[in-house]
């Protein structure tokens, strides 16, 4: 009898007709290894993705909290510090993800410009901006990290979904006239 056989890590997969039950199931084996490693390739790609929104953020901030001036320094000032530290942990956060999934995490931060300017209207839209896609961003790994089914890395992204949700919902408020 002729076999043939395809290696997968340490399985061997016999290509014969004895053993067919389990040919089957070997290969259904490699067949679901091959499609969770796709899954986290495309949720890493995503979380440094969102590790790249996380340092413009701590660049922005860090940047209009020194630039803000006006009536409205002393508030603004103190609060994009905050939303630096914030910035700090959530990139800590995925940064921590991206590693327990095997992935290698970025260092550069999202390439949109970071406008110079001291006019807090202008900051809020930037800083609204920013806030928004990130959001976006973790609204799309959201969904991944669930069919991945790791509950513990999920609630901790969850967490800092709904961060910049409040994060949007609170710069849309002082935007307002």
């Amino acid at each position: 009898m002729h076999s043939r056989h395809l290696e997968w890590g340490h399985r061997h997969i016999c290509c014969g007709q004895k053993n067919s039950g389990r040919k089957r199931v070997l290969i259904s084996l490699a067949t679901n290894r091959i499609l969770r490693n796709m899954a986290n390739n495309q949720l890493v790609e995503a979380l440094n993705q969102a590790l790249s929104w996380e340092l413009r953020a701590i660049a922005m901030y860090a940047h209009y909290s020194a630039y803000v001036s006006g009536i409205h320094r002393l508030h603004l000032s103190a609060h994009f510090s905050n939303e630096v530290n914030e910035s700090v942990m959530h990139a800590a956060t995925v940064r921590s993800a991206i590693v327990k999934l095997d992935g290698i995490a970025i260092t550069e931060r999202d390439p949109s410009p970071i406008v110079h300017t001291s006019n807090y209207k202008e900051i809020l839209q930037e800083a609204y901006q920013t806030e928004k896609a990130a959001a976006e961003t973790y609204g799309r790994i959201l969904p991944m990290v669930e069919e991945l089914g790791d509950s513990e890395l999920y609630d901790s992204l969850e967490v800092v979904y709904f961060d910049e949700q409040r994060s949007v919902e609170e710069l849309r408020m002082m935007m307002k006239e």
